[in-house]
């Protein structure tokens, strides 16, 4: 059978369609392109700098609740633009590790198409956990901001 691909010709196929596969991943023109998910667009604050990001972050805060989660929101920043968001999913996914300040960063590395989020910021409603400064560490955030006043926490650190 010509589509067979366990077996004589159908090895090869399978050859070719793997190596085609693995060309788009790494980003050559193999004859196709994989479609990026299509993102709603981020609503960027009102007021301008630290103050609005963290009331967007309170925002999200307030859709988790909406949502039947836990009261936490943040948002990643780059270059005076927020261009992640995310609100806490631990109990409606339910995902121990979707706290809002992770869906943020994989928002985030999402939207930018790349795990390096070097020279952005996060703030979220509350400090971040232990898990979630470790996750803002390796995605090379380079500050963290809390709570409503946009208390500056610092580079994200290994603990």
């Amino acid at each position: 059978m010509a589509d067979d691909l366990t077996s004589g010709h159908g090895a090869c196929n399978r050859r070719h369609v793997l190596r085609r596969a693995a060309g788009v991943l790494a980003g050559g023109a193999s004859g196709f392109v994989l479609a990026r998910e299509a993102l709603p667009d981020i609503v960027q604050p009102r007021r301008a700098g630290a103050p609005g990001f963290a009331e967007r972050a309170f925002e999200m805060r307030r859709l988790a609740v909406e949502r039947g989660d836990q009261a936490y929101g943040a948002v990643v920043v780059k270059d005076g633009r927020i261009v992640g968001e995310g609100v806490s999913a631990v109990l409606t996914t339910p995902d121990p590790t979707a706290h809002a300040e992770i869906q943020a960063l994989r928002d985030a590395a999402k939207r930018l198409g790349t795990p390096d989020l070097s020279g952005c910021e996060l703030y979220g409603s509350s400090r971040a956990c232990p898990m979630c400064e470790a996750a803002a560490y390796w995605a090379r955030i380079a500050r963290m901001y809390h709570g409503e006043a946009a208390t500056d926490a610092g580079a994200p650190r290994l603990r």
